[in-house]
């Protein structure tokens, strides 16, 4: 009888505990819901210029506001300032310095509404209506706001290639949903527009336009949840007879009859080759009308993105901070392909092609540093894809991509980027082929377009000579890519050219001053230029590039053991470095907006010093590396609307952050060693592919503990202040110990130095 009285519920623990542990086990695979922590207005105030809307990640489709206001803050088409909307486009850019797209522009209204931009703050004089903060809502996935101008709820939501609009109309007998094809955004002017309404539930056309991409096509179909009772077209104030329209600048105006409340919802598919394939788009992509449905999914896009990294740390706001990051971070590269695989190339021909994904915008002078590095890490399903696509694009315009938009060569910026970004995934290891690569890395690298004649003519870039100015900043950026090539050569027994671009990349010593410990420009006399102010800075018309001597004489992330060398010894390295983080002056009156997020005369804001925290890791001091990084993740990213002290240029802004809080950062373009800075989190759980995850522990993490005092890497002792890609993707776990003062001894050893 006893036997029996306990053998019940024993039992019954048994099976609770069974059923416990398979339930922990069913938590512990399914994705965390890292959404919540996603903030989409951090960074669109101040300078962000982060795109406001909804998207999925790396979708063609970015279907947000674009306001009445113009100007370098409203590169992305919003800015929080401003409370003004023009029209919902299905296609905008985020964080970049210089604005485009905002293409197909849809704007639902009531009443006799003048087809034209209109005149501040009258807004009966044209398109646009006020709106309030108050009453809109920002998600990852998903955008609301109140037209107070109509009374109107907009509602808005996408796929990769489809955006999904839900307009709650007030009761009205004129009610309207118009078609923009005139505005666009920053550059953006309008070559050509057609509108075709197909039936009473569908309208269709294109859009052909000219701005910083020159040659841009965006193919659409639009199909609406209740038949319109009239369509009516317009050549820019102009109505027209009938019911299609080709013109330059031009509108259409679907008509309804709407009750108090009632909802008409819009899917708008875009293909960049034509609109059959938006068609086709939109088949296979959101062939139904349940909005929530897709808001849902958008979500779970998002979700299984943000879950390849889980952080933990008591800190709330850093959570806000982090994932908002890793959403900005994949925005693009952006596909550009209908679902057929079909995708127009950058000679303007059709390819179809199934074998890759082929992507557009690519930020390339901004995200080599480390929103590729990342890439590389996070989303190695993607990277083969982008370095296949950068030798299709080699192969249809004849050098690889600069600045890439919309199948677009826009050759912003200096250097050719494409090489350092093309090369770190080649020497990863990815599935692209090498030799291929290497001919169009090399070809670039060897052409006479954008100062490389005259490089390979002096050795470096004479500001005598080129009349585009820069010539510092191109002579060091060249200088990067030369070492870029020679590590492939290396990697692939080509000695002679290893050699011969090995040389080239030492191009930078030709331009340092050993007087003054600048890089300066040089004339082709070899003699420096004069006057010189190492502070002055004049946008576009000096030796630099958006920055100073002061932020310019560390870019030769290729070779910090030369630059050291040529200040002489390691204690005049380091007095001038730590000198760049004190430094003050008036860079004056025509200096670049884009130089800002100051510490003393470092600009984190801009792209050229992001690796420079990480140089003294290189002459044993490790600790003041961890001591600058965490300064900059806990001032100049916080989880406000100005929480970005600079441009995001999609994505690399982010990155910074992301990978410096998880604890390293590549500082060389290519090849993956990433330097120890300090981890901001007390543990990171890192999806790396294949079934493998990187761990990284921070044990006694606070906000004082910033100092890493010893570190294990897969249990075992590791003394080495950086650490190999290779050991990253091999999964494991990296342990930091951290305190409150330096250690005397990690990475001060040379062997133990990047």
């Amino acid at each position: 009888m006893k036997n029996r009285i306990f053998s019940i519920p024993l039992a019954i623990c048994l099976s609770i505990f069974l059923f416990s542990c398979q339930n922990k086990e069913k938590e512990n695979n399914e994705p965390q819901k890292l959404t919540q922590y996603v903030d989409p207005y951090i960074g669109t105030s101040d300078h962000g210029h982060v795109f406001m809307g909804a998207n999925v990640p790396f979708g063609f489709v970015q279907l947000g506001p674009t306001q009445y206001s113009e100007g370098w803050d409203w590169s992305s088409g919003y800015h929080y300032s401003d409370s003004t909307i023009i029209g919902f486009g299905h296609q905008h850019l985020s964080g970049t310095g210089i604005g485009d797209l905002g293409d197909i522009s849809l704007m639902p209204a009531i009443g006799n509404v003048k087809m034209k931009r209109g005149v501040l703050p009258n807004d009966s004089t044209g398109i646009y209506s006020y709106f309030s903060h108050d009453k809109e809502i920002a998600k990852a996935g998903y955008y609301s706001v109140h037209l107070d101008r109509f009374d109107i709820d907009v509602e808005l939501t996408a796929t990769q290639r489809v955006g999904f609009s839900k307009f709650t109309f007030p009761e009205s007998k004129d009610a309207k949903i118009i078609f923009d094809l005139e505005h666009g955004i920053g550059w953006d002017t309008p070559v050509e527009g057609n509108l075709v309404q197909e039936n009473d539930t569908v309208i269709s056309g294109y859009r052909k336009s000219t701005g910083w991409a020159k040659d841009q096509r965006v193919y659409f179909t639009a199909v609406f949840s209740k038949p319109m009772k009239g369509f009516e077209i317009f050549d820019t104030t102009n109505k027209k007879d009938g019911t299609s329209i080709t013109a330059q600048r031009l509108y259409g105006q679907a008509l309804f009859d709407t009750k108090k409340g009632e909802a008409i919802y819009v899917k708008v598919a875009l293909s960049p080759v034509s609109i059959d394939n938006a068609k086709l788009n939109m088949q296979k992509e959101l062939n139904g009308w349940d909005f929530e449905k897709t808001v849902a999914q958008a979500d779970e896009a998002w979700n299984e993105q943000l879950n390849k990294i889980i952080i933990e740390t008591n800190d709330e706001a850093k959570k806000k901070t982090f994932y908002t990051a890793l959403y900005h971070s994949i925005f693009a590269p952006s596909i550009f392909h209908d679902v057929n695989n079909d995708y127009r190339g950058s000679d303007g021909k059709i390819y179809k092609d199934s074998t890759f994904t082929n992507y557009t915008t690519f930020s390339l002078w901004d995200t080599y540093r480390a929103a590729h590095p990342l890439m590389t890490i996070i989303h190695p399903e993607r990277t083969a894809d982008i370095g296949k696509t950068m030798i299709h694009i080699f192969e249809q315009q004849g050098k690889l991509p600069v600045w890439h938009l919309m199948g677009n060569e826009t050759d912003c910026m200096v250097g050719n980027s494409g090489v350092a970004v093309l090369g770190d995934l080649v020497l990863k290891g990815f599935d692209v082929d090498k030799e291929k690569a290497f001919e169009a890395m090399k070809e670039f690298m060897l052409s006479d377009e954008r100062g490389l004649k005259l490089l390979k003519e002096y050795g470096y870039i004479p500001y005598d000579k080129d009349p585009t100015f820069e010539t510092v900043a191109k002579t060091l950026e060249y200088a990067l890519d030369d070492w870029t090539v020679a590590q492939l050569a290396k990697k692939m027994d080509k000695t002679e050219d290893y050699e011969y671009f090995s040389k080239r990349s030492q191009s930078y010593k030709h331009l340092f001053d050993k007087e003054t410990h600048f890089m300066r420009g040089l004339s082709s006399t070899g003699k420096f230029r004069k006057p010189f102010n190492p502070l002055h800075s004049t946008h576009r018309e000096d030796d630099y590039t958006e920055g100073n001597a002061w932020q310019y004489t560390w870019l030769v992330p290729h070779d910090v053991y030369g630059l050291i060398d040529l200040f002489g010894n390691e204690e005049a390295f380091i007095s001038k470095l730590d000198s760049l983080f004190i430094a003050n002056g008036d860079m004056g009156a025509e200096a670049s907006p884009d130089i800002s997020g100051l510490i003393g005369q470092y600009a984190h804001g801009n792209e050229p010093s992001h690796h420079i925290t990480y140089l003294y890791a290189y002459v044993g001091q490790q600790w003041k590396t961890a001591e600058k990084v965490r300064e900059i993740l806990n001032t100049l990213y916080f989880d406000a609307p100005a929480g970005l002290s600079g441009n995001e240029d999609v994505g690399q802004m982010s990155s910074w952050y992301i990978i410096s809080t998880l604890g390293f950062y590549q500082v060389a373009p290519a090849g993956g060693v990433y330097v120890f800075g300090s981890p901001n989190i007390d543990k990171a759980t890192i999806n790396v592919g294949n079934g493998k995850t990187f761990t990284v522990l921070a044990h006694n993490n606070t906000k004082d503990n910033i100092y890493i005092q010893s570190v294990k890497l897969n249990g075992k002792t590791y003394t080495k202040s950086y650490i190999n890609y290779t050991d990253i993707m091999n999964g494991g776990t990296l342990e930091f110990d951290m305190g409150n003062k330096p250690s005397n001894t990690f990475g001060v050893n040379k062997n133990d130095r990047p």
